[in-house]
């Protein structure tokens, strides 16, 4: 008990020790408008080791180190909504070594972090399907969901075994068997109704969306509720993906003009 208060303590001068700099940016930041709902395609942790000479898992480490960072980052910003692809449908066909750390990576985050995010009110919750997923990493998604349930602040979700298009065909399906039971009538059906089907039904849209790695796609991620979403592409790779880099993708964000289509 004493060493886990001494590591809880250490832990907790880390996450405060944040430059004067960081400190005066950060209130600049908040004065401008802050995207409710930031979503990051988190690319490149594959290539960050490779580049070091040494195995994937090595980046995806790295890359988790990242996501603490980032979490802390917006946060601070009072940022809503966070949400984190973390593995695809189609991350299935990677080498099963590299599949294998990925699902137990729930897992270690619960034992390092669960602390910190009750102490910051964070609420932890998972999008995508659950099925597909083993025991043990669905024991770590629940173990989060139950840890933070009665926090009250930010939503960060991670985004595990999901795809975008089997995402809306699900949807399609539930509606259907809603509309054949009775429950729903076919007149009823909108994109309202439509939202309240999808995995993210608890989520606004994302105001944000942020991909690293240098590619300037999106890939099967949130493509219906990206739709009016303003988009921000850097080379950088996840793993250096830093505080500095996130504040300038929300700094670009409040530059930019939305009109959802209007004048």
């Amino acid at each position: 008990m004493i060493e886990r208060l001494k590591s809880w303590l250490v832990g907790y001068q880390k996450e405060k020790s944040l430059k004067p700099a960081d400190e005066e940016r950060l209130e600049l930041l908040k004065k401008g408008p802050i995207p409710r709902h930031v979503a990051i395609i988190m690319d490149g942790n594959g290539r960050w080791a490779q580049k070091r000479g040494m195995p994937r898992i090595a980046g995806h480490r790295a890359g988790m180190k990242t996501v603490r960072h980032i979490t802390r980052a917006a946060d601070d910003l009072g940022i809503e909504a966070l949400t984190l692809y973390s593995f695809s449908t189609e991350n299935w066909k990677r080498p099963q070594d590299e599949v294998n750390y990925l699902m137990g990576l729930p897992e270690e985050f619960l034992r390092t972090d669960l602390d910190e995010l009750v102490r910051r009110n964070i609420r932890v919750g998972m999008v995508g399907r659950e099925e597909e997923l083993p025991e043990h990493t669905l024991r770590a998604i629940e173990g989060f969901k139950a840890g933070t349930e009665g926090n009250t602040g930010m939503m960060l979700s991670f985004a595990l075994n999901y795809g975008a298009r089997s995402e809306m065909i699900q949807a399609v399906k539930w509606i259907i068997d809603d509309v054949e039971s009775g429950k729903v009538d076919k007149g009823e059906v909108d994109e309202g109704l439509f939202d309240q089907y999808l995995y993210t039904s608890n989520l606004p849209d994302p105001d944000l969306m942020i991909r690293t790695s240098g590619e300037v796609r999106i890939s099967n991620f949130m493509l219906w509720q990206l739709a009016y979403s303003e988009l921000w592409f850097t080379d950088g790779l996840w793993p250096d993906f830093s505080r500095e880099l996130f504040y300038k993708a929300i700094e670009d964000f409040q530059r930019r003009s939305r009109r959802y289509g209007a004048v």
